[in-house]
C-alpha cells in the first residue's frame, strides 16, 4: 500500500481520513484517524521541523538508538468498523511483531520509510475500487445493478463522485460501493 493523502473527516469533529491505494491496483483504504497521528504523519510527510520530538519521533530515535529496526507494517485486520494493525520489527537476531493501532503504526511507518501492507480479506472488506473500467459481461448479465431504492438518475457523474468521496469518508462502504457501480454504469455508456 501507498499513502496517497489525507482529508478533513466530514463525519466527524477533528478526525481525517487517511488514504493508502494499493500499489498496482485501483482500490483504496480510507482510515479514520485524529488530529493527533494526522499531524505527526504531516509533520514528518512536509519535513516541518518542531522544537521537541513528537511521541513518534521519539520512538523513532529510541528505536534507532537501540538498533532496532522496523521492517514493515501489516494493517492486519478490520473488525466492527476498526482497522488493526502490527509492526514488524527486527533487533539484528530475531523479528517481533507488535500490535498497534493502524494511525500509530502509519506515522511509524514514514519516519522508518518501511512499506505498508494489508491482506485481501481487509481491502475487500473496508476496500473501495476508483476509475475501475466496468467488466462488459457484469454489465451485460446486469451484475452491477444496483439495489438500492434512491434514484440517483438526477445527479450528474461530478455529483455522484463527490456522493463517493463522502460515502467513503463517513465509513458507509455499502453506498460508496453502490455509487461505484452507479458510476462505472453511466461512464460505459
Amino acid at each position: 500500500m501507498k499513502l496517497l493523502g489525507m482529508i478533513n473527516s466530514q463525519s466527524q469533529s477533528g478526525a481525517y481520513t487517511l488514504i493508502l491505494g494499493e500499489t498496482e491496483g485501483k482500490r483504496r483504504l480510507p482510515i479514520l484517524i485524529n488530529t493527533f497521528e494526522a499531524q505527526a504523519i504531516l509533520f514528518h510527510i512536509e519535513q516541518i521541523k518542531i522544537p521537541r520530538p513528537l511521541t513518534h519521533d521519539l520512538f523513532k530515535n529510541f528505536a534507532d538508538t537501540f538498533g532496532i529496526e522496523f521492517k514493515e507494517v501489516v494493517i492486519s485486520k478490520f473488525a466492527q468498523g476498526i482497522f488493526y494493525a502490527t509492526l514488524i520489527c527486527s533487533d539484528g537476531i530475531s523479528i517481533k511483531e507488535i500490535d498497534s493501532r493502524t494511525s500509530d503504526a502509519i506515522a511509524l511507518a514514514v519516519r522508518f520509510n518501511c512499506p505498508i501492507f494489508t491482506y485481501e480479506a481487509v481491502l475487500s472488506g473496508a476496500g473501495v475500487s476508483v476509475e475501475e473500467e466496468p467488466d462488459i459481461d457484469q454489465l451485460a448479465t446486469g451484475e452491477v445493478e444496483v439495489t438500492d431504492d434512491y434514484d440517483y438518475n438526477k445527479f450528474t457523474i461530478d455529483e455522484l463522485e463527490q456522493m463517493l468521496i463522502e460515502a467513503i469518508e463517513h465509513e458507509e462502504y455499502e453506498k460508496a460501493s453502490q455509487l461505484r457501480d452507479i458510476i462505472r454504469k453511466r461512464k460505459a455508456f
